[in-house]
C-alpha cells in the first residue's frame, strides 16, 4: 500500500479543525492514559495501522505495559483494567460499532456509573475524534511509523 497524495492545503485545514477537538479533550478531565486506550481500541476495531501504531507508541512511552497493551482488544478477559477503564472501552467499542443504531442500555449506564455527566459527554467526543481519525487516515492510506518501543524492566 502506498500513501495517497493529498495537497497539504487541503489537510492542513482537516487537521486543523479536527486538533480542535483533540485540543478541548486534552485539557478535559478525562485522563491521558485513558484517552488513548480509547484511540487505541476504536483504532483495532476499525483496522487503522496509523493510528495503532501511534496510540501503542504513546502508551508506551507514557509508561503503560506492554502486556496490558497487547491484550487490549480482550480486555474484557484480563484482570488489569479498572472499572472506568472497562467503563470507557465498553463504550468505545458500542460508539464505533453502532451495530444496532444504539448504544446498549447497559453499556450506557456502566460508563454513567463511572463517569460524570460532562465525563460522558466528553468520552462522546473522544470516540467520535478518534473515528474522524480513523476514517482520514485510512482512506488517505497514511502507512504506519515504525517505533522502537521503550525499555522496561522485562527488557533487563
Amino acid at each position: 500500500m502506498t500513501s495517497r497524495v493529498v495537497s497539504k492545503q487541503a489537510v492542513g485545514r482537516i487537521q486543523q479543525q479536527v486538533m480542535g477537538m483533540v485540543n478541548y479533550l486534552n485539557a478535559s478531565t478525562l485522563e491521558q492514559n485513558l484517552l488513548q486506550l480509547i484511540d487505541l481500541r476504536a483504532s483495532q476495531i476499525n483496522g487503522c495501522a496509523y493510528c495503532m501504531s501511534m496510540h501503542t507508541r504513546d502508551l508506551l512511552q507514557a509508561g503503560d505495559r506492554a502486556d496490558r497493551i497487547a491484550v487490549v482488544p480482550a480486555w474484557r478477559e484480563a484482570p488489569w483494567f479498572t472499572a472506568r477503564e472497562q467503563a470507557a472501552l465498553a463504550f468505545t467499542e458500542a460508539v464505533t460499532r453502532l451495530e444496532h443504531q444504539h448504544v446498549p442500555e447497559d453499556v450506557f449506564e456502566a460508563a454513567r456509573a463511572e463517569f460524570s455527566e460532562q465525563e460522558l459527554a466528553d468520552l462522546t467526543l473522544a470516540v467520535a475524534t478518534i473515528n474522524v481519525w480513523n476514517r482520514i487516515a485510512i482512506t488517505w492510506q497514511i502507512e504506519p511509523e515504525a517505533f522502537t518501543p521503550p525499555a522496561t524492566n522485562l527488557d533487563r
